[in-house]
């Protein structure tokens, strides 16, 4: 499984504890810019994290308009650990309609 990760400038020990759950590639892009994504997403990204606190608004929206148009689920959340994983349990249907094997204790 393989997850863009948007916002923020350093992420801690969230690759670390996506690792735990089944999530083997991590990108990221650091919110700052929206012209760090002008050749799109990667196509092999089953799902996005934007980090809202931490992200530029014009790349927030190209980020949106992408994952929409090439149907990849898309998470929002703080740049904690805790928020993300409340987030994936609260869309974890979503994800699992997606095709992905998510599974949230």
């Amino acid at each position: 499984m393989s997850v863009l990760i948007v916002g923020g400038d350093h992420l801690g020990s969230i690759p670390k504890e996506l690792d735990k759950i089944g999530v083997n590639e991590i990108r990221h892009v650091t919110g700052r810019s929206g012209q760090k994504i002008r050749d799109g997403i990667p196509e092999t990204m089953d799902f996005i994290i934007m980090l809202y606190d931490f992200v530029n608004h014009n790349l927030a929206y190209k980020i949106k308009k992408l994952a929409e148009s090439k149907d990849i689920p898309i998470l929002y959340s703080k740049r904690s650990w805790a928020s993300i994983y409340q987030k994936m349990k609260e869309c974890q249907n979503d994800l699992r309609k997606a095709g992905l094997p998510l599974v949230l204790n």
